[in-house]
């Protein structure tokens, strides 16, 4: 099954989507090469749509908001693998654990992006899709099984990754 239909069967169904993942043994470079790293690009340069429909941008400050959203999710990925590899030692303890925790990362991050592209193309609030972003509990609570969390810990797995997660790339776009 090619990575783009298992990206929309984890956000669309993720119990399947994640089974679909463990089935593929889709590799994180092709996650990376194919799916993130393109929706970064893409992103960064849906930051240039306001220019379209408000005559108060300027192309500077699209220039410095698509730097800001690249850079927001680009560190979120390194900044959440290190934390949840520090809260959850046992999750990175072998290469295929690592890249379990990385894929599911970027699964859920992706899922994120798609939300920023959305927000950066409609020429109005999107006040939806902050409530659109909780959903990335429900993702991390469906993943957990994927990553081999017990259940007796997945409530606390579930509250710290969804909290790494969503809060990362908020923070690291605020900060600016």
């Amino acid at each position: 099954m090619n990575l783009l239909k298992i990206i929309m069967l984890v956000v669309v169904s993720p119990r399947i989507g994640w089974d679909e993942v463990n089935r593929s043994s889709v590799k994180t470079s092709d996650i990376l090469s194919k799916a993130f790293f393109p929706m970064l690009i893409f992103l960064a340069l849906t930051a240039f749509a306001p220019l379209i429909y408000d005559a108060n941008l300027t192309f500077v400050s699209a220039i410095i908001s698509s730097i800001f959203h690249f850079s927001a999710y680009f560190l979120s990925y390194y900044l959440v693998s290190y934390l949840l590899g520090g809260f959850y030692p046992e999750l990175v303890k072998t290469k295929a654990g690592k890249e379990r925790v990385n894929d599911f990362i970027l699964f859920n991050l992706i899922y994120l992006m798609f939300l920023s592209i959305i927000e950066n193309l409609l020429p109005i609030d999107f006040t939806p899709g902050l409530f659109m972003m909780l959903y990335v509990i429900w993702l991390v609570n469906v993943g957990a099984p994927y990553l081999g969390i017990k259940e007796e810990k997945k409530n606390k797995f579930v509250f710290i990754a969804s909290a790494m997660l969503l809060v990362a790339p908020i923070f690291l776009h605020l900060i600016h």
